[in-house]
This record gives structure tokens, sequence and C-alpha cells, in this order.
């Protein structure tokens, strides 16, 4: 999937422990006291000492930091991987993958690097009248501080965060893999999740999705570059999204794993996208939808009634950011490809090259092989 939503898959197939977290008073390891980078008490926000994390909870309301780049690399035509020389011809070949370079602008290569802002959409978050609450910075050990000050740097550098003044403060959980010394660093949001209003939503259900896979000829595995992060936050959502670190406060400007809605948000975004519900228009009037970055300005979720008499794009939905176009023919597949190109073009969604697969007779989507044959786990 996206760049960051690779490593958070990889992630979750691990049995992993995290480390202790501290309480103002306790000691590091070097024998010197653990710094508390709250703000000054005060009688509107809520100060939360944090319990201990469960390894079982890992999963649930933890939102990974990754480790970004600056940019990405410069993808060429040749980097679109297309068809199979030993079961396409070169003409079939070289057809699909000039269509699919005429929009080489939304098109990202190798790397983890700030994607474009979708349209249409934003993240927010709402917690009703509910106090801030600003939880105590929890110990990170010494070895561990390096690693934790270059992923804060990558993310500040690539403007996925910012330095906060937020009354909100979700703490750093340092998570030991099972190996014991690989390290993942996560936020744990299951204060704030139990917070927010939950966005009723239904997700796709795997079983529907792999449905009839064996009757067609042609298949392209498709995966959105950097999933999440192409979604804005709101100036409140920002400041719920606030996490507290021995280094200080940050905020996200784009949507986090580990936030309550973000799958919801996302896959309403893409539905809305491939069967055409509404229009991208902008909504103004809202405070609470004040967009945090003027430099990329996207639209807000859209309201106004779509109806062009068209048919949805694929004819079936994604799982969040794994999308998947079958076809009959080569032609069918070629235009299919196409209506995907101009709506992913309407909604300034990005494709990752490296991780998408067009016109193949086999492929791999939702730990299956999928084919013509049927499917293998």
């Amino acid at each position: 999937m996206m760049g960051a939503t690779s490593d958070s898959k990889e992630g979750r197939k691990e049995v992993e422990e995290p480390t202790p977290e501290a309480t103002p008073s306790d000691p590091t390891p070097g024998g010197t006291t653990a710094e508390v980078a709250v703000p000054v008490e005060d009688e509107q926000v809520r100060y939360h000492e944090g319990g201990d994390l469960r390894a079982e909870e890992v999963e649930s309301g933890m939102a990974v930091l990754p480790e970004v780049t600056q940019s990405t690399e410069d993808v060429t035509i040749e980097d679109i991987q297309v068809g199979d020389p030993t079961v396409n011809s070169a003409e079939e070949i070289n057809r699909l993958r000039r269509l699919i370079w005429r929009r080489r602008h939304l098109l990202i290569g190798k790397g983890n690097a700030l994607p474009p802002a979708a349209r249409g959409i934003v993240c927010d978050i709402d917690v009703g009248g509910a106090k801030p609450i600003a939880q105590r910075v929890r110990k990170v050990a010494p070895q561990f501080r390096e690693k934790l000050s270059d992923l804060i740097k990558g993310l500040l550098g690539a403007r996925i965060t910012n330095m906060s003044t937020s009354p909100w403060a979700s703490p750093i959980v340092v998570i030991i893999k099972k190996n014991g010394v690989d390290i993942r660093l996560c936020i744990d949001y299951r204060l704030v999740n139990s917070l927010t209003r939950p966005m009723i939503y239904p997700m796709p259900l795997i079983n529907d999705l792999l449905e009839d896979l064996d009757k067609v000829l042609w298949y392209c595995s498709l995966d959105m570059a950097s999933g999440f992060w192409v979604v804005v936050m709101t100036d409140r959502a920002r400041a719920i999204s606030a996490f507290i670190t021995p280094f200080g406060l940050f905020e996200w400007n784009r949507m986090p794993f580990g936030l309550k809605n973000a799958p919801q948000i996302y896959q309403r975004m893409l539905d809305n996208a491939l069967y055409g519900f509404t229009r991208i228009s902008r909504l103004e009037g809202d405070p609470a939808l004040k967009q945090p970055d003027p430099e990329t300005s996207p639209d807000l979720i859209p309201s106004e009634p779509k109806y062009d008499g068209k048919k949805s794009v694929l004819g079936r939905r994604s799982y969040i950011d794994d999308i998947l176009i079958t076809a009959q023919s080569w032609d069918h597949l070629c235009n299919r490809v196409e209506g995907l190109l101009d709506v992913c073009d309407e909604w300034n969604l990005s494709i990752s090259v490296v991780k998408s697969f067009w016109g193949k007779d086999r492929v791999e989507y939702l730990g299956h092989k999928v084919s013509s044959h049927g499917l293998e786990a």
C-alpha cells in the first residue's frame, strides 16, 4: 500500500512488546530525572498520567512514526510495470504504458515523501465538549533517543508535522520488535480515540471484494501513494492530534494512521471518486474546517449531488488504498485504466509506481494470489 501504509501493515504482523512508560519522577537509566514537557497546568485542560500499555493493544489507536524522505525518485516510462512479455505482445504493453505515461504527473517514484494533497477531503476530529487531555511525556531510553530525533526531523522537513502549542498531548511509545533490537516509535491515541465521535461508514467486506475475480483475464493491482497522508487535517484536528516527546510537542498536517476515523475518511473519499456520488465543491463559513496550509488549499468534503449518467469507474469498490482493476479484454482494461486516471486527476490522487502492477494475468490482492484460475492464499 502507501509508503507509510506499507510499513504499518508489515509491523502489524509482528508480536511486539512496548517499553515501560514513565511518570514525572521516573529516573532515566543514566540516573537523571525525565523531564515533563507539558504546558503549565490549566483548569481547562485535563492532565492524565497514562497507564500501562499491553502488547495486544498495540494495533488499536497507535500511529506509527515512519521514516520519511524529502523527495521521491524520478519516474521514467520504463518504471511502469505493465504486462508480461511472455504473455502480452509488445504492442499491448506499449499501448497501456503510453496511456499511463500521459498522466505521469500522478505517478510517484520510490521514497516516502509528502504526497500532493487530495481534493475534496479533509480529516476533522469531533470530540464534542470534552476538555483537552494533556498526557505526560513518556520516558525514551537513551539508545532510542537519536532514532526519535531523526524521525521527528524527517517529519518536520517533509512538512508532514509541525511544532505545536496545542493543549492536547498524546504520548510517544517505543515498541520493541520481537528480535529485541529493532524498534517502532508510535503515538498512543487511545484516549483521543475514546473521545472521538465515530464516523458511521461501511467498510468493504473482504469476501465481497474477492468474489468472481476468476471470471476475468486481466488485472491491475494499484497502490495509492502514501495513502492517508494525502488527507489534510483541519485546524481542530491538528490540535487534537498533538503528540508529546522528550523533544517537545508536535502535531500533524496530514492524517496519520491510528486515528479512530482515518480508514472511514479515506474509504469514503475513494468510494466517492470511483462512484461519483457528489462533486468537489468548497464549503464556506465553518471555522472548524479552516485549512491549515494556504499553499495547498484543497477543497473540503464535497456536498453537491452529482449525477451525470455515467457508470462507476471500475464497477467495484477498493479496500482503502488497495485498488484492483479487472477486465475481460485488453481494450476493456485500457478503457478502465483511463477512467481511473481521470478520477485520480480530478481528486489529485497519486499512484505508487513501485507498488503498482498493470495488465497482469496474475496479481496479489488482499493477501491472495488472483488469476482466472481462482484464488490462492
